[in-house]
C-alpha cells in the first residue's frame, strides 16, 4: 500500500464502482469545544483514509481526540459545545460533513455504525435487549415488531450470545459484561454497515472475554468484508488485528504507519514511550515503565511539539515549532523534528 493510499482526497462524486478506492476518507479535520474556560482543540488537522476490509486503529491516552474524531465522522457531536470547524468527511466520495441533517442520517447506521463503550451506559435500562435490537428494522426498514423481534434473535445467534431465542426479552442488566458488549455489536451490524466504529469495545472486560470480542469483530469482518476503526488505548488489543495505526496525541496525528512497522520501530518518541509502558512477560518483576507528566489541557496546548514537555529526546526546536506529519521513509508519516534519529535509535535522553 502506498502513502498516497493512506492520504487520498476525493471529490465529491461517489466512486462506488472502484473496489479499490478507500471506503471513508477524513481529510484536515478540525473539532474545537467552546467553553467558560477556554475553546479546547480537541481535533486538530486529523487526515486518514480507510479501505473496504480494512482496520485501522486510532491510538492515544484518554484525551488525545480519539472518541471526539469519532463522533465527528458519525455526526453525533453536542452542539453547543462542539462544533466541526474545518475539514470533510467523504464515504465513498460524498462528503456526509455537507449534507443536510435529513440527508445525513440515512448514512448514519446504514453506512456507517458505531459501538460505543461501556456497554451497561450506551443501552437503555428499560428496554429489552430484543427491542433495542429491533428499533433498527423498526425505524430504518418500517419492519413489524414481529419481524423485527425474528431479526433480533437471527443477530443475537449471529454474535454467539447462547439461547438467543430464550433471551431475547431478557434486559441489559441480565447480561454479564461481555454479552452486553456483543449486543452492542449485534445493533451495529444489523443494517450491515460497510463501516464499524469501535470506541473502546473492550474497556472494562476481563482478558479472555476481551480476546473474544476482537475475536468476533475480526470474523464478522472477514465475513462482511466491512472496514473497521478501532479506537483504544491499549496497544496490545490491537497488535494482531490493526493493518494500520494512527497515533493521537492532544488532538493531532503524530504517527501513521502500517501495523507491524509501528510495532517494531516507531518513528515517533510518543509512540516508543507507549510501547515501553506496555507489560511483558520477558519483565517479571520489574517496574513497570509510565510516561512522565500528564496531556496537556487542550485549551492551553504548549507551543511547538505538544508532547515536548514530557518528551526525553526535547530540545529548544521542539518547544518553538509545531513538527508537520511528514513523509518518512517505509510508507509511513510521523511529526516529530527528529524523527530520523527516533528510527535508527541514536537519540539521546536528556
Amino acid at each position: 500500500m502506498s502513502q498516497d493510499t493512506i492520504n487520498t482526497t476525493a471529490d465529491n462524486r461517489p466512486h462506488d464502482g472502484d473496489p479499490n478506492a478507500p471506503v471513508l476518507e477524513v481529510e484536515n479535520l478540525h473539532v474545537e469545544f467552546r467553553t467558560r474556560d477556554g475553546v479546547a482543540k480537541a481535533v486538530t488537522g486529523v487526515t486518514f483514509d480507510l479501505l473496504p476490509g480494512e482496520t485501522l486503529a486510532i491510538l492515544g491516552e484518554s484525551g488525545s481526540g480519539k472518541s471526539v474524531t469519532a463522533q465527528a465522522i458519525m455526526g453525533i457531536l453536542d452542539t453547543p459545545p462542539g462544533f466541526v470547524t474545518q475539514g470533510s468527511v467523504r464515504f465513498r466520495g460524498v462528503d456526509i460533513q455537507a449534507l443536510p441533517e435529513k440527508e445525513r442520517r440515512r448514512y448514519r447506521g446504514e453506512k456507517i455504525a458505531m459501538i460505543f463503550q461501556d456497554a451497561l451506559s450506551s443501552l437503555n435500562p428499560v428496554y429489552s435487549v430484543g427491542y433495542q435490537i429491533g428499533e433498527m428494522f423498526r425505524v430504518h426498514r418500517g419492519a413489524s415488531r414481529a419481524d423485527a423481534k425474528t431479526k433480533a434473535i437471527e443477530l443475537m445467534d449471529r454474535v454467539h450470545i447462547p439461547a438467543a431465542r430464550q433471551r431475547v426479552n431478557d434486559y441489559p442488566h441480565q447480561f454479564s459484561g461481555g454479552m452486553r458488549q456483543r449486543i452492542m455489536i449485534a445493533i451495529a451490524l444489523s443494517l450491515d454497515p460497510d463501516i464499524i466504529i469501535a470506541d473502546e469495545p473492550t474497556t472494562a472486560l476481563d482478558v479472555t472475554v476481551q480476546a473474544q470480542v476482537m475475536q468476533l469483530l475480526a470474523d464478522l469482518q472477514a465475513e462482511s468484508k466491512m472496514g473497521l476503526i478501532l479506537i483504544t488505548h491499549d496497544l496490545g488489543v490491537v497488535a494482531d488485528v490493526a493493518d494500520k495505526i494512527s497515533v493521537m496525541y492532544a488532538g493531532r496525528l503524530i504517527e501513521q504507519a502500517r501495523s507491524l512497522d509501528l510495532y517494531s520501530n516507531p518513528a515517533h518518541p510518543y509512540t516508543e514511550r507507549l510501547l515501553a509502558a506496555i507489560p511483558r512477560v520477558d519483565m517479571k518483576g520489574q517496574e513497570l515503565y509510565t510516561i512522565k507528566g500528564i496531556p496537556p489541557n487542550l485549551t492551553d496546548i504548549p507551543a511547538g511539539c505538544a508532547f515536548h514537555p514530557r518528551c526525553p529526546y526535547a530540545q529548544s526546536i521542539c518547544s518553538e515549532k509545531t513538527p508537520p506529519l511528514e513523509v518518512v521513509p517505509g510508507d509511513r508519516r510521523s511529526a516529530c523534528h527528529f524523527w530520523k534519529e527516533v528510527l535508527d535509535g541514536s537519540l539521546q535522553i536528556r
